[in-house]
């Protein structure tokens, strides 16, 4: 059974299963903390609460680099459950690679902690995926863009 739902912003929300939502948003810096929201309610739905930090920071994640990549343009989220547990999903218009950070170890010499460069130590947001999930990955789309996906051990 499919629902759809349009919000008085344009946000289109469809439901395909009980085990699968998808949402279209644009990508501004309310996205990922909507898309946090959504999958809240969806695992309070599906009894999965036991896994909402992971979910909730990996969902972020891949909103805000989908948001970092195509500001402004529509993408496209969707979480689903099956036996294996969760997939993640955001698709973004974006054709370059997701590229994870170097691994290196933090300290305070590593890190620019002046009033000038202190928003400039992110990009550690697909290591973090990396580190929380089961697995992780980028399909490119046929017609253009990129899926950036999440699998999370339920």
């Amino acid at each position: 059974m499919r629902e759809k739902a349009r919000a008085r912003d344009g946000t289109t929300v469809e439901t395909m299963t009980m085990d699968e939502f998808r949402m279209d948003m644009l990508a501004s810096v309310a996205a990922a903390g909507l898309a946090r929201t959504l999958v809240e309610q969806r695992l309070i739905k599906w009894g999965l609460r036991h896994v909402a930090d992971d979910t909730h920071l990996i969902t972020a994640e891949l909103v805000a680099n989908a948001v970092v990549a195509t500001p402004g343009q529509k993408i496209h989220f969707r979480i689903s459950r099956d036996a294996s547990g969760l997939l993640i999903e955001v698709w973004d218009s974006s054709n370059e690679v997701p590229r994870p950070k170097p691994l290196m170890e933090l300290d305070l010499d590593s890190l620019d902690l002046s009033e000038e460069g202190f928003d400039q130590n992110g990009g550690w947001g697909l290591p973090i995926i990396q580190a929380l999930s089961q697995d992780c990955a980028y399909t490119p789309s046929p017609g253009g863009g990129k899926t950036v996906w999440a699998r999370v051990k339920a």
